[in-house]
């Protein structure tokens, strides 16, 4: 196979704090040797585990960044046994633009793992990560949101795993993280995910949904905060006590727990996320836009669970996930 054209400005072997970029050469009309400068720090004190900490694989989720950029200048390498690698915005031209998948190729970088060296610029940095940043790691951590088109109940996540040891020690790093909600999670489009690519090496795997509408709030980036030090402080990264606080633990038993729409319009929740609802229970109306004196089309609850996430913003277009599901542990 090919080798990867990005290159790393910083060592990730050498002890001391480091900051630097990932280097990923394009070409380009204003710049025909230009580059994409993908921040990264390394923190590393000694031997010991190794955590990776990415933000922004979605461009327009912010939790991940604003906590990673903060804990890549404060954290200091006599804080920590191992290593410490971040990357605040690992999809770091969708972060600048502010849009869920990359405007060099339009390519969600959370559906082109494993990635390809000679591929498109998202396809080369998932690359990068699948062969070069993963094997390195013990503990990943993957923070996301809703973006702009998604709310959430602020959630830490993870997956069932055909290795139940492997599974066993997401589900800890998960409870360790210590959000408001800690939940056992099924995807509807898992072909080509970060998740799956270190899951399947036998990394250590957590994610996130902290909220959502294309920002963040106090109250999400706190629980940003103080998940990622709980994690390292699991991880025997950092020393110290947790911080813990009560969380609820959900499930996702089955595809009813996504609710579509085959219909655009204006939407009407009539549900809260966190209200619980039983079968054929109303969790919105779509009012058709295009005219008035309709009646609204009413999308009602497949099964029984608490509303955990929202279509966002007003209008939906028809395919839209208009709702999901979870069950109460």
């Amino acid at each position: 196979m090919r080798a990867n054209p990005i290159t790393p400005t910083v060592d990730f072997e050498m002890d001391g704090k480091q900051h630097g970029h990932l280097r990923l050469p394009y070409s380009r009309n204003d710049s025909a040797w230009g580059s994409v400068l993908i921040p990264v720090s390394v923190i590393r004190r000694g031997t010991g585990p190794v955590a990776l900490l990415t933000g922004a694989n979605h461009g327009d989720e912010y939790e991940g960044p604003l906590v990673l950029f903060e804990l890549a200048h404060s954290l200091t390498p006599d804080q920590v046994t191992g290593t410490v690698i971040i990357v605040p915005a690992m999809n770091f031209p969708a972060f600048l633009a502010g849009t869920r998948v990359s405007p060099l190729d339009q390519v969600n970088m959370n559906r082109a793992f494993p990635g390809a060296p000679d591929g498109t610029p998202t396809q080369k940095i998932a690359d990068y990560f699948q062969r070069t940043l993963l094997p390195m790691a013990d503990l990943v951590l993957d923070f996301h949101s809703g973006g702009r088109t998604l709310d959430f109940l602020p959630f830490a996540a993870s997956h069932i795993l055909e290795d139940k040891a492997q599974e066993a020690r997401c589900r800890a790093a998960r409870d360790a993280f210590n959000a408001p909600f800690s939940v056992e999670m099924r995807e509807i489009d898992a072909l080509g995910m970060y998740d799956d690519a270190a899951e399947a090496i036998g990394k250590t795997f957590v994610t996130t949904e902290l909220g959502g509408q294309g920002s963040a709030t106090p109250y999400t980036t706190g629980i940003a905060r103080k998940g990622v030090r709980n994690l390292l402080i699991h991880a025997g990264i950092l020393s110290g006590e947790p911080e813990r606080a009560p969380t609820r633990y959900l499930s996702q038993p089955d595809d009813a727990c996504f609710h579509f729409t085959a219909q655009g319009g204006l939407v009407e929740f009539l549900v809260s996320l966190g209200e619980f609802v039983k079968p054929g229970d109303p969790i919105a109306r779509i009012w058709q836009t295009g005219q008035t004196g309709s009646a609204p089309r009413s999308v009602t609850a497949q099964r029984d669970g608490i509303l955990m996430a929202r279509h966002h913003p007003g209008l939906c277009q028809a395919g839209d996930c208009l709702a999901v599901l979870a069950v109460e542990d």
